[in-house]
């Protein structure tokens, strides 16, 4: 699983209109920090920052994360419908492991 770490509230928002269809746009962003690896597997050394699309709730409004740790959800990583492999952020609160026993 990817380590994602989300350090701030602030959510950049970006409306307008398309150009090919004239529709009406409204999205938002937020930053969150991605610890990587390269192709090999080897973990980066730094985290990457990253600007992740947010999710909408009923009513339209940006959901954004609180600051803490995430996992990447596994239904990130879909087939779009050209038949390639995409990445829409989903994430997941990170669990802290539970306490073990003392006996």
């Amino acid at each position: 699983m990817i380590k994602v770490s989300v350090t701030s509230t602030s959510v950049r928002r970006m409306t307008g209109n398309a150009k090919a269809t004239g529709k009406p746009y409204d999205m938002s962003f937020q930053d969150a920090w991605f610890f990587l690896s390269d192709r090999e597997g080897n973990p980066d050394p730094h985290p990457t920052k990253v600007e992740i699309t947010l999710p909408k709730d009923k009513d339209g409004a940006a959901l954004f994360y609180a600051p803490g740790e995430y996992l990447l959800h596994p239904s990130s990583v879909y087939v779009d419908s050209k038949g390639k492999l995409s990445v829409a952020p989903r994430l997941v609160r990170a669990t802290a492991p539970a306490p073990k026993s003392a006996s």
